[in-house]
């Protein structure tokens, strides 16, 4: 008996041998494998959450300099931002807010080069379509009419964000004195403005300084189901 289960022992010891001969490298391969992903999973993350800090920390530097009107630290910290930082959120918020703080202080040219960055170089299209509707308005201001539509030109990320871009579309041909586009473009933010939106309101002042009435643009009203005859006679 006691042989017979040396045998089958054996025999079991014989299959394992071969089967890890055969398998062992692969199977050895498959973990080392498995075991690097989850380590590089891991390094990732920690990068990320070290990465999300530090720009954080950075973004509150160049925050601090526009409560103080540091531009220079502004500039400096956006700077900073933008070698170390450019992929995170906090480096588009840190162009958006240098870009104000910049324009407030005078320094035109730093400011649209601020937002051109967020433009050129965000991640986040709701940002980059902020950017380009700030960028357009100073471009408008400095009289590069051509420039400011190109801004606008591009698709943009949502319905409101498509309303903000046509009303300014509508300033820049009416600084330019092409009347007729600025009627069509404020007609199409109107239009694409929900009912409550409170900037819809003044895009509504703008129709009537061009001569067109916000009344006429609403849909119209669907015309009530004519009653049956019989039921007419029936309600008499």
């Amino acid at each position: 008996m006691a042989t017979h289960l040396d045998l089958e022992e054996q025999e079991q010891l014989d299959q394992l041998k071969h089967f890890w001969n055969t398998y062992g490298t692969l199977i050895t391969w498959v973990l080392l494998l498995a075991a690097g992903a989850f380590l590089a999973w891991n390094g990732w993350q920690y990068w990320q959450r070290d990465q999300s800090a530090r720009a954080a920390a950075l973004y509150d530097e160049l925050e601090r300099g526009a409560q103080a009107g540091d531009t220079a630290r502004v500039e400096r910290a956006l700077a900073d931002m933008k070698s170390k930082f450019a992929s995170t959120a906090y480096a588009q918020q840190a162009g958006l807010l240098a870009a104000r703080v910049l324009h407030d202080k005078g320094n035109a040219d730093a400011s649209r080069a601020a937002l051109s960055w967020v433009v050129d170089k965000g991640t986040d299209p709701g940002y980059q379509a902020v950017a380009r509707l700030r960028l357009a308005g100073e471009l408008m201001a400095a009289k590069s009419y051509d420039e400011a539509l190109k801004q606008l030109s591009g698709a943009m990320p949502s319905q409101e964000f498509e309303a903000l871009a046509a009303d300014r579309k509508g300033d820049i041909y009416i600084a330019q004195g092409k009347r007729e586009e600025a009627k069509a473009e404020y007609r199409k933010a109107w239009s694409a403005f929900s009912p409550g939106n409170e900037y819809r309101r003044l895009v509504e002042i703008k129709l009537n300084a061009v001569g067109v009435d916000p009344v006429s643009l609403a849909p119209a009203a669907a015309p009530a189901a004519a009653v049956p005859a019989a039921n007419a006679s029936a309600a008499k």
